[in-house]
């Protein structure tokens, strides 16, 4: 099965597909699934591509591949009793903990494979790193540029 994306999108939307193509290709272990990325592969996109072992992720020729952190955009309103206050700003904290881990985990299923190491891709992360399919190809990222 080939699945065929060029997509901005949805983190959490990313990963639930991924789980999906997770569990098929573990309960289905005769059957090949294979991303084939198209135009432009950014963020949900690319957590999506993290999914499929390296061996059967490819990209189009020309495709942009774009690697970065996740974001959060999120007013913190401190206001009320002062143990409510700590309340609300552990959660944040949590909310961000979490969310960090979430995202390196995805980048750790993202470099099993690849000649870049995750410290490398959480350093060029922050500042949306970008490689051409056939960069993509020669770090390892991906098992061919088409």
């Amino acid at each position: 099965m080939v699945i065929e994306l060029s997509t901005l999108g949805d983190a959490e939307v990313a990963r639930m597909m991924g789980e999906d193509v997770r569990f098929a290709s573990e309960m289905e272990p005769a059957r090949r699934f294979v991303f084939l990325g198209k135009a432009a592969i950014y963020s949900a996109c690319t957590t999506f591509m993290s999914f499929f072992a390296r061996q059967n992720r490819y990209l189009a020729r020309g495709t942009r591949l774009m690697i970065h952190e996740r974001k959060l955009s999120k007013s913190l309103a401190i206001d009320g009793p002062l143990t409510t206050c700590i309340a609300v700003v552990k959660a944040t904290l949590n909310e961000i903990e979490c969310s960090i881990a979430i995202q390196n985990e995805g980048f750790q299923n993202l470099v099993l494979g690849f000649s870049v190491t995750l410290d490398e891709v959480l350093q060029k992360a922050p500042s949306n790193w970008y490689l051409e399919a056939h960069e993509a190809k020669h770090l390892g990222l991906v098992e061919a540029d088409l």
